[in-house]
C-alpha cells in the first residue's frame, strides 16, 4: 500500500514538473524554437545546400567532356558511292557514328571559378547568420516587452489585493460610523481605477505574448498559460575583446568575391591548352541493290573506323577591349564592396556606442531609483498605518500608494532595460546572448 502511495506521489510530481516546463518559456528556449520554425531561415538553409551542390572543384572542371553522336540518313537518286568514289544512280543508306572527348589541360578560369564557388558557399552561410542575428534581436525585443508586462502585472495584482482589502475595511468602518461616506467614495474610485488598470495590463500582456509566439511561428501553444522566465545568466565581461557580427562577415565575403571576379575576368585574357580525341565510323548500303555484295553492319563499322588525337592552344589576341572594360568594371565593384565593409563596421560601432551610453544611463539611474523606491515604500507604510488609525483621508492614502507603485514600476523597468541592453550588445558584437 505504501509503495502505491509513493508511486502515485512521484507520478503526480513528475506530471506537475513536466507541465511547468511546458508552460515556462525562457529567452533561450524562445530563440532556439524560433530558429527551428522560422520559414525564412529554412529557405536560406536550403540555399546553402543548393550552393554546395552547385560547387565544382578544379579537378571536376578539368574532367573531359565526352559526346557520342549517331546519325542515319538516306540519299535518293544520283550520289557518290563511298567505296568507289564514283557517281552512281542508286539509293544509299548512311549510318554515321562519332565519339568526341575534350579536356582543358591549362585553364586559368577553372581555378578562379573554383575559388569563387567556395566563397559563394561561405556567403550563403553568412547570409543565414545575418537573418538569424536579426531574428534574435526581434525575439529579444518581443520577449522583454512581454516580460516587462508580466512583471508589472504581478505588482498590480498585489496592489489590487491590497486595494480590495482596504475597500472592505472602509465599508465596515462606514457601516459602524467611524468613516465618512466620502472616504468610501474615494476608496471605491481608487479600487475601480486599479481594477481597470489591471485589466488593461492583462489584455496588453495577452497581446504581447501572442505577438511573441507568432514571431516564433508557433500556433499550437495556449499563450494564456505561458509564463516567461527572467534571463538570469551573467553578462560576459570579456566581450570587448571579441568582435563577430555576421553583417560585417557577409560584407567581407562580398568583397572577397568581387576580387575573385576580377581574377575571373583576367583569366579570359590567358591562353587555354586543350587535348582532344575523336573516333568515327560509318555504315552504308545501296538500297536498290538488294543482292549487292555489301559487308555486314559490324564489319563495316570495324573497317571504316577513324581516330584522331591532338592538342589545341587557344590564345586570345583581340576582342575589341571588352575584357579590359569588364576588368575595370570589376575593380570598381571591388572598391564599392570594400567601402560597404567599412560602412557596416561604422554602423555597428555607432549602434554599440549608443547602446553602451544607454547602459551607462540606466546603471547610473539604478541607484537613484532604488533609493526612491525605499523612500516610497517607507512613506506608504507610514501612510497605511495612519490611514488604518483614521489620521489621513482616503485620497491622501491613494496618492501615496500610487507613488509607491510608480517607484516599483520604475525600478522594474530599469532592471529589465539593463538586462535587455546587455543582451542586445552581446548580439551586436558577438551574435550570442
Amino acid at each position: 500500500m505504501n509503495k502505491k502511495i509513493v508511486f502515485t506521489v512521484v507520478f503526480l510530481a513528475f506530471c506537475a514538473l513536466a507541465s511547468a516546463q511546458d508552460t515556462s518559456w525562457s529567452l533561450t528556449r524562445c530563440v532556439e524554437t524560433g530558429l527551428q520554425k522560422t520559414i525564412e531561415i529554412k529557405i536560406r538553409q536550403l540555399e546553402i545546400k543548393r550552393t554546395q551542390k552547385s560547387q565544382n572543384s578544379v579537378l571536376n572542371r578539368m574532367l573531359p567532356t565526352v559526346d557520342l553522336y549517331g546519325q542515319q540518313g538516306y540519299n535518293f537518286g544520283s550520289t557518290i558511292d563511298p567505296s568507289t568514289n564514283g557517281r552512281v544512280s542508286s539509293n544509299i543508306q548512311n549510318d554515321n557514328f562519332y565519339l568526341n572527348a575534350k579536356t582543358n589541360l591549362i585553364d586559368f578560369s577553372a581555378f578562379a571559378n573554383a575559388k569563387k564557388d567556395k566563397i559563394n558557399i561561405e556567403q550563403a552561410k553568412a547570409d543565414v547568420e545575418v537573418i538569424e542575428n536579426e531574428y534574435k534581436l526581434q525575439i529579444l525585443d518581443g520577449y522583454y516587452q512581454a516580460l516587462y508586462i508580466q512583471e508589472l502585472l504581478k505588482i498590480q495584482k498585489e496592489q489590487l489585493k491590497q486595494a480590495s482589502f482596504n475597500l472592505d475595511r472602509i465599508n465596515k468602518e462606514v457601516a459602524i460610523g467611524s468613516k465618512s461616506q466620502s472616504d468610501l467614495y474615494d476608496m471605491q474610485l481608487s479600487f475601480s481605477t486599479e481594477e481597470i488598470r489591471n485589466q488593461e495590463t492583462e489584455q496588453l500582456y495577452a497581446i504581447k505574448k501572442t505577438e511573441l509566439f507568432q514571431l516564433m511561428n508557433i500556433v499550437d501553444v495556449a499563450t494564456g498559460e505561458v509564463i516567461l522566465e527572467p534571463y538570469l545568466k551573467e553578462a560576459n565581461k570579456d566581450f570587448d575583446t571579441e568582435l563577430y557580427n555576421p553583417k560585417i562577415k557577409l560584407a567581407e565575403l562580398n568583397y572577397q568575391n568581387s576580387l575573385q571576379l576580377i581574377g575571373l575576368e583576367r583569366a579570359s585574357n590567358y591562353p587555354i591548352l586543350s587535348a582532344y580525341y575523336g573516333y568515327s565510323t560509318f555504315y552504308y548500303k545501296n538500297i536498290k541493290q538488294a543482292n549487292a555484295n555489301t559487308d555486314s553492319f559490324f564489319n563495316q563499322l570495324e573497317d571504316n573506323k577513324s581516330q584522331q588525337v591532338g592538342m589545341q592552344l587557344s590564345v586570345p589576341v583581340f576582342n575589341g577591349f571588352r575584357n579590359n572594360k569588364k576588368i575595370i568594371a570589376s575593380k570598381i565593384a571591388g572598391d564599392q564592396a570594400k567601402l560597404v565593409v567599412e560602412q557596416e563596421k561604422q554602423l555597428l560601432e555607432k549602434q554599440v556606442i549608443l547602446e553602451e551610453q544607454n547602459k551607462r544611463n540606466y546603471s547610473q539611474l539604478q541607484y537613484k531609483l532604488i533609493e526612491k523606491q525605499k523612500f516610497a515604500r517607507a512613506s506608504f507604510a507610514t501612510t497605511q498605518s495612519k490611514f488604518t488609525s483614521g489620521k489621513v483621508e482616503a485620497i491622501v492614502y491613494s496618492s501615496v500608494k500610487n507613488q509607491s507603485l510608480s517607484a516599483d514600476f520604475e525600478v522594474l523597468k530599469n532592471n529589465l532595460q539593463l538586462q535587455y541592453i546587455n543582451l542586445k550588445i552581446n548580439l551586436l558584437r558577438r551574435n550570442q546572448l
